[in-house]
């Protein structure tokens, strides 16, 4: 359902398009059922269930921000295979989002700057 802030517009779709992403050549996570998300001003972004992404190779870090859309996000920072962050918050999840967007509570949203997103298949329309 559209939520309409001060024209401002994010509305969430549940996908059956493949999302892979890859960090420094390595896959991370590959996902059949993200959640595409649509918001006024900004590209379109694909949550994955963490299900769908190797949390091994990923740490939390204090990193927190608010967005007034979506609520307090948190940040991950990618490991590789070691302990050591190699690349410092290249992910968020929002843990608890607003009513609004239930959709994307504790799933995962990668920075494309960092990771390569790959995409496979139209995504939905977003609600009218």
């Amino acid at each position: 359902m559209p939520t309409p802030l001060r024209g401002h517009h994010v509305t969430t779709v549940h996908s059956t398009q493949t999302v892979t992403v890859e960090i420094d050549g390595e896959v991370v996570a590959r996902s059949e059922r993200p959640v595409v998300l649509y918001e006024t001003g900004l590209p379109i972004r694909y949550y994955l269930p963490p299900d769908d992404v190797d949390l091994t190779r990923f740490k939390p870090t204090d990193t927190h921000t608010t967005c007034p859309f979506k609520g307090q996000a948190s940040y991950w920072s990618y490991l590789g295979n070691g302990d050591t962050a190699l690349r410092t918050d290249v992910a968020w999840a929002y843990p608890d989002p607003i009513d609004a967007v239930p959709d994307i509570a504790g799933h995962l949203c990668f920075y494309d700057t960092v990771a390569r997103v790959t995409v496979e298949g139209e995504p939905p329309a977003p609600p009218a």
